[in-house]
């Protein structure tokens, strides 16, 4: 009878063990799911909210199927004259080039304008009609999410990188994966950037 008691005890904790121990199991998985879902969705470039220059709601996603070349724009700097090339492969590959300036003041303080003088500037001496966004910083503690991605090998899945200057070149592919950097005097009709498109 001992004996009976004995070994239906020892059975009980076995089974007890082995049911804890498959549910942990199964809370580390749903748990690693969990983790990386999130992980996915911070990593998706489609996902990152950004306004235009007029303070209108960019949907990044609607570039899908298209390449995307974020630029830091400004106004004041020795690369300015680039957003005339800018506009030309704009106007060149549009069928498949999205083209996304983004105003920067961190370097040199080159882009001090307002939303409307941007606007003004860009139109007024390199009639420029691609996208531009609001004005960001693309590094430091405020830096935007967009940038955040950009520059984060973790996030872009390629490679981390640096802005160093004005007008340093990003190129995205059409499913939204970073391909390339491109740095401030590469120019935007470049064979290098050509090439990729």
């Amino acid at each position: 009878m001992k004996k009976k008691i004995v070994l239906l005890f020892m059975a009980s904790t076995v089974l007890l063990a082995c049911t804890s121990a498959t549910n942990a199991h199964e809370f580390k998985v749903d748990k690693t799911q969990t983790e990386t879902e999130g992980h996915n969705s911070i990593e998706n470039l489609y996902d990152i909210k950004i306004n235009s220059l007029s303070g209108e709601a960019i949907q990044l996603s609607q570039f899908k199927g298209k390449k995307i070349l974020f630029v830091n724009v400004a106004s004041k700097c020795g690369y300015t004259p680039q957003y005339a090339d800018l506009q030309k492969l704009h106007d060149q590959h549009q069928d498949k080039l999205v083209i996304i300036g983004v105003p920067c003041n961190q370097f040199g303080g080159q882009e001090p304008g307002s939303a409307n003088e941007i606007e003004s500037f860009c139109q007024k001496n390199y009639g420029v009609d691609f996208l531009m966004t609001e004005k960001i910083d693309v590094k430091g503690d405020h830096q935007h999410p967009l940038y955040a991605w950009l520059t984060s090998g973790e996030k872009n899945g390629l490679k981390s990188s640096k802005v160093k200057w004005n007008f340093q070149k990003y190129l995205v592919d059409e499913e939204g994966k970073l391909r390339a950097v491109f740095m401030s005097n590469v120019k935007p009709l470049s064979k290098a950037i050509v090439d990729q498109l």
